[in-house]
């Protein structure tokens, strides 16, 4: 695993009234600070990626569908430098990853429907100076095809 990520198995608390899911507790070991949360949304087949942040972390979970979520560790003297993780999160492996500042990360959307991830962020989002650096998701300095692999 690349070095900071975390990842927290989570699940659906059920009852005859509906569902309840816990994502990140203030009391979590991965919780660090709050800074905002948001919903983005990929269709069928639709990757989203590369991008890393300087001084914000992530906590990424699924709500709806599935996303393959792929991180990748450029980061100078890192002891997992060039590591790729990757993760298949959603209706069927529910989970959150926190994804550290400087980690590269994407997901694509490997569900028949919409799939919708929810973010919780450690710092708010400035849309003046974005915390957002980006590179082409099929970039060649990332070694990973986002292809379907089949085994």
């Amino acid at each position: 695993m690349i070095k900071g990520v975390e990842i927290k198995k989570i699940k659906w608390n059920t009852d005859e009234r509906g569902r309840l899911m816990e994502l990140l507790r203030s009391d979590d070991d991965m919780y660090s600070k709050f800074g905002q949360v948001y919903i983005t949304t990929a269709y069928p087949s639709v990757v989203k990626a590369w991008h890393y942040h300087n001084i914000q972390d992530d906590h990424m979970a699924v709500a709806k569908g599935m996303m393959k979520i792929v991180l990748f560790d450029d980061r100078e003297g890192s002891s997992t430098r060039g590591e790729i993780n990757e993760f298949f999160v959603g209706d069927f492996n529910p989970m959150i990853i926190k994804i550290p500042k400087h980690v590269y990360h994407g997901f694509k959307c490997i569900s028949e429907e919409e799939a919708i991830v929810v973010n919780i962020i450690t710092m708010p989002y400035n849309s003046n100076d974005p915390d957002e650096y980006r590179l082409p998701w099929n970039t060649e300095k990332i070694p990973y095809d986002w292809d379907r692999k089949n085994g």
